[in-house]
């Protein structure tokens, strides 16, 4: 009892948070054991069972791009893919094929990103049997110290990154690039893209990246963290005995932080490029990032700084959906900008040639913030906004995932921010709350809109009126000192949801039990079947489909340019008696949404609540069906938008291609694979896309519900009721009609040409084979596929250094036609397309030959079983176990239907699949390459 007294006297005393309490710490989450070797090395701990079994393991290096001497630029992003090709206890692709046989995926499970300031190293949801714990920590431990960085494994990799570069090089990169210097006011940053020059990556010497590694990889410099169903005990001791002999280096190098420069005038850049056909425009303001120990005073201003910036962005999105705007969408932000700064953002995309008048829209709604400040109506919802965001943290704290789990730890490490407990930070938070004052939150944006620190990058297009320098000063200084501008104002009524709706209630007219998956079926009075399983993996969670057979398959022709916008302008138009606008304020504090989808031979209503906000859930739900909006300005903003698509796109390499590639494999002017052109936006119609809606959902007849998560039968069946069972319906059953779009050819083989400023080749092959849908089937074409890409990974990536990501896959269709399909595609150097396209179709006849690696196989199969496994943590699998078990009499939690099959398969199973698919099948190889 004395101890209990004791914890609620500490408790209380850190709760108790006056103005003088500010400099107070922020209490910290004790799950997480934190703790640091002689050596320097801080390591993490914590056990959670979100995934059981199974632990995730990460190294964070405070080392990135930022550290390079010029001729260096690139090496901490080459020195990242170095560590996956050979390390003192795991030769060349040791780590790989040891952790794949195991049921790891190379790019998924294992993984890793270099950045400007960190370089950050992921094993994730690797099980804990078979000694792997050790493993991985063997893994964490050579990526730490002991890196190969053998010559034969360097120069194979040149190769890779200069692919990467080749991949990510485009019109939006190059002007980035152009924009650097500015946003970071030519610090080192500017000219430290992590990945590099490829002057520097193709020619660098062996020692100048063994340097690099030395002087930075090293203890001090360096956090684990192991996240998972573990022991932490136990897990720190082997962190202490097989960490500490790594030996601290003697006299290392200052790991420096680059200091962005204030700046007492606004900076700016302008910039075109030929394959970059619209304007956006960035304003931002920088601000320094304090490293100290977090307080009670900085969540505070953490709070306010939300609080301010998200009602501006409220503001901007309502301004937005005025057909008159003269901008098509804008955001306003504060954020993380490098390790010591931050900014205030402002990101406009203009109307053509109306940049001017769009940077003033945008910028006239922060300065009537700067000048007004807030509503309390606009406060009052940002504190139920972060009131209810809490409570769902607080009911879900213990299914966060591994890598959010991990994102804390990292902050912390590379940042210094609290791992806060998120409990007693809410209490806090509360407290806060009801002191927080319209002129709190007013002073704080004026305090982020500052004079000095200002930057302004613009892109333009050739040919239009781009926003200038002067222009864009002027601009600011009208701005700033109008008179005109008056504070904001918003009217709403006390509606609810379903204010007006005249809603009879029916009743469920009967109750059946399903054993086999452990559901109840409720019948309801309007003859609407609800397939419901309560669920709790994940906590507070709650989750809905409802599926009905038809779609776009029972449209006209006429009506599938229209058809294809319907949940577009859905979402625009807002619900039942709100606009968009409105209806976000009505949801605030709600944990609730709901979306319909129109597919081609399906409608769909899905949606996800917490366990309080059920029945909200469920009342939108019912207003999509009784009462959904078409508003008309919404579509004169679609319209816009579809516009500005259409000449975004005009100069745009990858939708040259796609539509290249549509014409290829279907032809000129096929109705249901058209191009987006303006003869399409002519045929898209405001009444078409309404009598489209109306077609397909206003009749509930043959929607099939589930429901599936943490709600319990009495909170849900009245709910039912109320909003399900007094739906109109008409007692339809519908079908979809078989409208498959057939190949123009059986084969088709072709080089397109386009021209391109950075030059690269873009490789496409298909195979297609129809066939009876048998479960063995489909598991074998999946299974196909990953071995597929096994090998592509290893030839065209590893072996031939071709490709950065080469994606093999296959999979099987069940509706409209059962077929199986096997693809490759890539971009890679265009001298080598043709040789890699070979390699590429030569490993699938290999395969159909009966040439299979059966450690691939074995790789393969442990990965299903394990994922298979870890899937059925989710409150997802009982969805998807419903969903199959219903609609198509398939229960996947019978082992006969997945497990049997995968643990029985064998070579000869593979082999099978891959010689049907090739024999008698059709297939496409449409290779993309640059105009001479």
């Amino acid at each position: 009892m004395k101890a209990v007294l004791s914890y609620v006297l500490i408790v209380a005393s850190v709760f108790c948070v006056g103005a003088q309490d500010l400099s107070q710490p922020i209490p910290v989450d004790q799950s997480i054991k934190k703790g640091v070797l002689p050596n320097g090395m801080t390591y993490y701990i914590k056990s959670t069972d979100v995934v059981k079994d199974a632990a995730s393991y990460y190294i964070i290096q405070n080392v990135g791009s930022v550290l390079e001497n010029e001729d260096q630029r690139g090496l901490a992003h080459f020195l990242e893919h170095m560590a996956f090709n050979g390390t003192e206890h795991f030769p060349g692709k040791g780590i790989l094929n040891t952790l794949q046989k195991h049921g790891a995926v190379f790019g998924k499970d294992i993984n890793a990103y270099t950045s400007f300031d960190e370089t950050v190293y992921n094993l994730s949801d690797i099980p804990t049997k078979d000694g792997l714990v050790d493993t991985c920590l063997t893994v964490l431990q050579d990526w730490s110290n002991y890196l190969a960085l053998t010559e034969d494994e360097i120069d194979a990799e040149r190769g890779v990154i200069k692919e990467e570069w080749r991949t990510r090089q485009n019109g939006q990169m190059r002007l980035y690039e152009v924009s650097m210097p500015i946003t970071y006011n030519h610090s080192k940053y500017a000219d430290r893209m992590p990945i590099g020059l490829m002057s520097v990556v193709e020619g660098f010497k062996y020692k100048a990246l063994r340097d690099f590694y030395h002087d930075w990889y090293r203890t001090d410099l360096q956090a684990i963290a192991v996240i998972g169903d573990v022991n932490v005990d136990e897990i720190e001791q082997k962190i202490i005995d097989k960490f500490s002999k790594i030996p601290a280096v003697d006299h290392p190098k200052e790991r420096y932080v680059v200091n962005i420069p204030d700046n007492e005038d606004m900076l700016f850049s302008f910039g075109t490029d030929p394959e970059v056909s619209s304007a956006s425009i960035s304003f931002g303001i920088r601000h320094k990032k304090s490293l100290a120990d977090e307080t009670v005073g900085d969540l505070k201003k953490a709070l306010l700084e939300s609080m301010a910036i998200s009602s501006i962005s409220a503001r901007i999105r309502e301004k937005s959906q005025q057909p008159d705007a003269a901008f098509l969408s804008a955001s306003v932000g504060y954020g993380g900008l490098s390790r010591t700064s931050k900014a205030l953002s402002v990101g406009i995309y203009p109307k053509p040639n109306q940049q001017q008048d769009a940077f003033t829209e945008v910028l006239t709604e922060v300065i009537r913030a700067v000048k007004f400040g807030y509503t309390q109506s606009e406060i009052d919802r940002a504190i139920t906004i972060f009131d209810n965001s809490y409570q769902n943290q607080i009911a879900k704290q213990d299914d966060r995932s591994h890598k959010s789990i991990e994102n804390i730890i990292q902050s912390n490490y590379l940042s210094n921010s609290t791992m806060a407990d998120v409990e007693k930070e809410y209490e806090i938070a509360k407290q806060l709350f009801s002191k927080i004052t319209p002129e709190d939150v007013h002073n704080t944006i004026k305090r982020l809109y500052t004079k000095n620190n200002r930057f302004l990058n613009v892109i333009g297009v050739e040919g239009q009126d781009n926003l200038t320098e002067a222009q864009a000063r002027e601009i600011i200084a009208n701005v700033e000192n109008s008179n005109t501008i008056e504070p904001y104002t918003e009217a709403l009524d006390g509606k609810t949801l379903v204010s007006g709706l005249n809603i009879v209630p029916g009743t469920i007219t009967s109750i059946s039990k399903e054993d086999k998956v452990g559901s109840t079926t409720y019948v309801l009075s309007n003859g609407v079947k609800v397939h419901y399983k309560f669920v709790d993996k994940q906590k507070d969670r709650v989750a809905l489909n409802a599926i009905s057979y038809g779609g776009k398959s029972l449209l006209n022709d006429e009506d599938l340019a229209s058809a294809g916008f319907v949940t577009s302008l859905l979402g625009m138009s807002g619900l039942g008696d709100f606009k968009a606008t409105d209806l976000r304020k009505v949801l605030a504090g709600k944990t609730a949404n709901v979306s319909v989808s129109l597919g081609d031979i399906s409608e769909n209503v899905s949606g996800n609540s917490n366990t309080k906000d059920v029945e909200t859930m469920l009342q939108l739900v019912h207003v999509y069906f009784v009462k959904p909006r078409f508003d008309e300005d919404a579509y004169k903003v679609l319209q816009n938008n579809l516009d500005n698509y259409l000449l975004r796109r005009g100069k745009d390499i990858g939708e040259k291609m796609k539509d290249s590639l549509t014409y290829a494999i279907y032809g000129k002017n096929n109705p249901k694979k058209p191009i987006f052109d303006q003869e399409f936006i002519n045929q898209v119609s405001f009444d078409k896309i309404k009598a489209v809606y109306a077609d397909r959902f206003s009749d509930a007849s043959d929607f099939e519900f589930f429901i599936v998560g943490d709600v319990k039968e009495e909170q849900l069946k009245p709910l039912l009721e109320k909003y399900i069972a007094s739906l109109p319906t008409h007692h339809l059953n519908e079908s979809y009609k078989d409208n498959s779009v057939e190949w123009v050819a059986n084969t088709i083989d072709k080089d397109i040409y386009i021209a391109m400023e950075d030059p690269k080749a873009s490789v496409n092959v298909v195979y297609k084979r129809e066939m009876p849908y048998v479960k063995k089937n489909v598991v074998y074409t999946s299974v196909l596929g990953d071995m597929l890409q096994l090998r592509v990974t290893e030839t065209v990536r590893e072996s031939e250094g071709g490709a950065y990501s080469p994606r093999a896959g296959a999979s099987f269709s069940r509706e409209p036609k059962p077929a199986a399909y096997v693809n490759f595609s890539f971009d890679c150097n265009p001298d080598m397309a043709d040789r890699l396209v070979e390699i590429v179709k030569n490993e699938l006849q290999k395969i159909a030959n009966g040439t299979i690696n059966e450690e691939d196989l074995n790789k393969t199969r442990t990965n299903y079983l394990k994922e298979n496994e870890q899937s059925k943590d989710n409150n997802g699998y009982d969805m998807a176990m419903l969903t199959r078990y219903f609609r198509y009499n398939e229960n996947i939690n019978d082992p006969k239907n997945f497990v049997d099959i995968v643990k029985n398969m064998k070579a000869k199973d593979i082999q099978k699949i891959a010689k049907e698919i090739l024999k008698g099948g059709h297939s496409y190889e449409i290779i993309f390459k640059p105009e001479q």
